[in-house]
């Protein structure tokens, strides 16, 4: 007899920003309002799109094009570089409003968030959850401004919730139920679920899964055997059926940064430069979480030489950015140059230094506690107020918001 699965109440609220980035730019410069605008790390010539309006995307700018592709598309389309500052600001107001219904809150990137009614105080969780999204809505605009706008998608599960944010962007307000779930389900592609990219696709098409219909009626067994040949497919028939399986967080296993360096041919004194502020930033984001490392990885990239890196294991973990950057550079000097990125990834973290007493203790407790004030000084003051002087120059290696996990926005340095 197949397992009785019982759904849960319809508790979970998945708030999303609609594009985000252009509409914070539109929002902060009226006369942008209106206008196709494209958002890049960098304005240099044959940037990456990060993001765009909803009326660039109208005249097809797509994220990910190159500018030279899009302004092709979208002669008067208007280019905007990324500025973390505000991106943080709306992100931190975004993340009170939700508070304030519920205890349990998860921001899932800069832009969205799960809150989890099941830990709302009685008074919020007995009202109608069109009613709460309707009035987060308005709080965004009211609290940040008036051309903010987000989707809210009401469910079950985190899945289901996010599906039904999904539905009607811009601007909307829907909810996935056991009654409307499959008349949702028989208007989509398969790729219209989050998560089934073009791979699980062909996974399912090779098992006779050809809608989203048909992967709700499939049995377990050939979601577990056939398909997903792992745990994966439990995972996905409980998904499916609005059964919370993605509350869980992970541990960190690594830590890294890259860098697409200037279109000239830099000296690999200026590349050193730039490697020493990428070193300086993950150590920061180390540090923020109490972490320390073992290992550690510098990559480069180039047309010409393509893809080279080296890695070491140090005798004793490490998180200050002097070890980092001595290290990095150790491994940089046996790369080629000029190189077209570069990039660094600490991994093998743990939550102890594990450090035995050595002649040179006094040293590197001087480096650490030099580290520890250099943190206060910037979290208080802002970023780079204090920095290795190796590091000068290197303006243009700006800080990067996340589109993935927002673990380095809340800080934990005490």
């Amino acid at each position: 007899m197949p397992e009785l699965i019982r759904r849960p109440p319809n508790d979970i609220l998945y708030i999303d920003l609609n594009s985000c980035f252009a509409t914070i730019e539109q929002q902060c410069r009226p006369m942008l309002r209106g206008r196709p605008v494209a958002i890049t790390n960098r304005l240099v010539p044959n940037s990456c799109i990060i993001a765009a309006s909803y009326e660039a995307k109208a005249l097809g700018v797509k994220v990910g094009m190159r500018s030279r592709e899009a302004s092709a598309i979208c002669p008067d389309l208007i280019y905007a570089e990324t500025e973390p500052d505000k991106f943080i600001f709306v992100h931190e107001k975004l993340k009170r409003i939700m508070k304030d219904y519920s205890a349990s809150v998860v921001m899932k990137s800069i832009d969205e968030g799960v809150i989890d009614l099941s830990e709302a105080p009685k008074h919020i969780y007995e009202r109608s959850r069109f009613e709460l999204g309707h009035e987060i809505k308005q709080r965004l605009k009211d609290e940040i401004g008036c051309y903010m706008r987000c989707n809210v998608g009401i469910a079950s599960n985190r899945f289901l919730a996010k599906l039904a944010g999904e539905l009607h962007k811009p601007d909307g307000l829907d909810e996935i139920t056991a009654d409307n779930q499959r008349e949702i389900f028989a208007s989509l592609k398969l790729t219209d679920l989050p998560g089934i990219n073009i791979r699980m696709e062909a996974r399912l098409n090779a098992v006779g899964i050809f809608t989203p219909i048909q992967f709700l009626d499939a049995d377990e067994m050939t979601l577990v055997k056939l398909v997903c040949k792992s745990i994966d497919g439990h995972k996905w028939y409980r998904r499916l059926r609005g059964i919370e399986v993605d509350s869980a967080t992970s541990d960190i296993k690594s830590v890294g940064r890259q860098f697409v360096l200037d279109g000239r041919n830099l000296s690999r004194e200026e590349t050193d430069a730039r490697l020493v502020r990428l070193a300086e930033d993950v150590g920061y984001r180390l540090r923020s979480k109490s972490l320390y490392a073992r290992g550690i990885y510098v990559w480069t990239y180039d047309f010409q030489d393509g893809y080279n890196h080296h890695q070491l294991i140090a005798k004793e973990a490490f998180n200050s950015d002097y070890d980092i950057a001595r290290l990095a550079r150790q491994l940089y000097t046996r790369l080629p140059c000029p190189v077209r990125i570069i990039g660094i990834t600490l991994y093998k973290l743990q939550p102890y230094a594990d450090r035995q007493l050595c002649l040179e203790q006094g040293r590197k407790d001087r480096i650490d506690s030099v580290c520890a004030a250099e943190d206060k000084i910037n979290l208080r003051f802002g970023a780079r107020k204090i920095h290795c002087a190796d590091s000068l120059g290197t303006e243009q290696v700006k800080c990067k918001i996340p589109f993935g996990s927002t673990r380095y926005l809340d800080h934990s340095i005490n």
